[in-house]
């Protein structure tokens, strides 16, 4: 008779009656894990002890590691190891008040059995929110039921309402009723021809993103797959981010010096200094002007529509940050570059760039261009972080006033005074430790249409509305600067008909995009003729805080 070595497997013990078990995810760069950890470690302090108010007791599943300095789950090796030792029945609770990579931790949480609540800390600082919306946008694309909390002390009615419900029907319900499905039929004539006709161009005239290395630190929400995106007419050109860099060096310094000459003439400041590990230097802007003109030459190359570059974790330890480059492409007043044969790339328009090679971003900036640029718009567009906010008094005001803030750079044509009252700062260390600098600024009040593309329940799904980008005083920015990351750009933003629960509960990612039209009627015209190209597209399309007429 035949011997085999069959595994022994263990199995993993039970938890408690009144026992749940917590799991904090990290980042995959130490430096950001060391530095983050003490707001991780207040986080699960009053997490912990908001658990016990309610009879349960909350423990983590993974040690604190000494050596290394914090306690986060730091890879994605290291995750499924974890989740091992996890009872896969066992209540489960993922806690952040960092950015994390999701990947670390799907491997575990597709294959758990158990209730799952994700929780983060309203804070700005090291951005948990952003985190968590994105671990939850992954989780909604993997088709995995969990719920979701957020709280700035962990002491307040919203959460310990949320915390009780969960404990006891393991599952939190959040108000859903600024949700409403579009219908085009109600959309008025022009633009639901203008939105028709661009989609079916797209479909025979068809279009090209240039991904620059896919699935940019483990947002497996943000990468769209082919069988997906292909029938609405959009494909992707598959590049390699060795192919960027070994670009950048056939720029010339002359070619590069003419991109920082133009940024300085419009008047954009630069704040260097001589350290490369701490100062921005002349160096690393020449660097990012040579990435500049190298991406608009492989996009030219390959016939590109858009294009995104992952920069995390490909090009951190050979380039400066690609930040700048992607605030310049996504604008249409930008420097000129041009082709080894002299032409000259993209003429007086933007080359659409999607951050963190973000597809689902990318089919949207997309869209927008063809949008606003059929309706005589500037088309310029970005993608935000959904970082942060508080409820602001003053001046007229009194709402929720969201922070969004993009890690880098936005298109000057959206700050305050373009160019001119554009900064341009070293990136934080510990993200980017070669540098380079951001288009930095404050995003000029006016009315905007934001939106987001996703991936659930098999299609891709896209939810749109409407916000009004205003203006604070100056010394109420800085405050919000300080919450924050100072070096980066940021958008002041009342969402129409959503409120903050409603939006940090259904949002499906870390990302949402957003563009600027003329007035409030020109932008409700925009949000109906993009909706209306997104459905002709083939995507189902909800409208976020915006009703339409019957």
């Amino acid at each position: 008779m035949a011997t085999y070595a069959i595994p022994e497997i263990a199995a993993p013990e039970p938890v408690g009656a009144n026992e749940a078990l917590l799991v904090a995810n990290g980042d995959l760069r130490q430096s950001a894990n060391e530095v983050c950890w003490p707001a991780q470690a207040a986080l699960e302090e009053m997490l912990v002890a908001a658990f016990r108010a309610e009879g349960v007791t909350l423990r983590r599943a993974h040690p604190y590691d000494a050596t290394r300095k914090h306690g986060f789950i730091s890879s994605q090796r290291m995750g499924m190891d974890v989740f091992e030792g996890i009872h896969p029945e066992a209540p489960l609770v993922v806690a952040e008040a960092v950015w994390q990579y999701s990947s670390h931790l799907l491997a575990g949480l597709q294959s758990h059995r158990g209730p799952i609540l994700t929780v983060a800390n309203w804070s700005g600082q090291w951005p948990g929110l952003v985190g968590m919306l994105n671990l939850n946008g992954s989780l909604r694309k993997a088709g995995v039921k969990f719920s979701t909390l957020w709280s700035k002390d962990f002491k307040d009615e919203f959460f310990r309402r949320g915390l009780r419900e969960w404990i006891a029907t393991k599952t939190v319900t959040h108000d859903a009723s600024h949700v409403h499905a579009f219908n085009p039929e109600r959309v008025a004539q022009p633009e639901r021809a203008l939105g028709a006709a661009l989609a079916r161009e797209l479909r025979g005239k068809k279009a090209l993103l240039g991904v620059f290395d896919e699935g940019c630190m483990g947002m497996m929400n943000a990468i769209v797959e082919d069988a997906l995106m292909n029938p609405t007419g959009i494909y992707k050109e598959r590049v390699s981010q060795s192919a960027l860099y070994a670009a950048m060096r056939e720029v010339t310094a002359e070619e590069a010096g003419s991109v920082r000459t133009w940024l300085d003439a419009r008047g954009m400041k630069f704040i260097t200094g001589p350290n490369e590990a701490t100062d921005l230097t002349d160096a690393q802007i020449l660097d990012q002007c040579r990435m500049y003109i190298a991406a608009l030459r492989i996009a030219d190359e390959f016939g590109c529509d858009a294009v995104g570059i992952q920069y995390q974790q490909g090009l951190k330890d050979i380039a400066p940050a690609s930040d700048l480059v992607e605030g310049l492409l996504n604008n249409a007043d930008r420097p000129p570059a041009f082709s080894r044969d002299g032409r000259e790339l993209y003429a007086g328009k933007p080359l659409p760039h999607f951050n963190e090679v973000d597809e689902c971003a990318g089919v949207d900036a997309l869209v927008t261009n063809r949008v606003w640029t059929a309706m005589g718009f500037d088309p310029a567009t970005t993608l935000h972080d959904v970082r942060w906010g508080e409820h602001y008094t003053g001046g007229g005001i009194d709402e929720f006033v969201w922070l969004f803030q993009i890690s880098g750079a936005v298109p000057a044509s959206h700050l305050v005074g373009g160019y001119a009252g554009a900064v341009s700062e070293r990136q934080p260390p510990m993200y980017f430790r070669l540098g380079g600098g951001t288009l930095k600024g404050v995003s000029k009040p006016g009315e905007v249409v934001w939106s987001r593309v996703f991936v659930e329940h098999g299609r891709l799904n896209v939810d749109i509305g409407r916000a009004t980008a205003i203006s604070l005083p100056e010394e109420e920015t800085r405050r919000r600067w300080k919450e924050v990351t100072p070096q980066w750009p940021i958008m002041h933003a009342l969402l129409h008909g959503v409120t903050q629960n409603q939006f940090m509960a259904r949002h499906p990612a870390n990302h949402v995009n957003v563009a600027y039209a003329p007035t409030a009627e020109a932008a409700d015209r925009a949000l109906a003729a993009k909706a209306t190209m997104f459905h002709e597209m083939g995507l189902r399309v909800f409208l976020c805080g915006v009703e339409q007429q019957p």
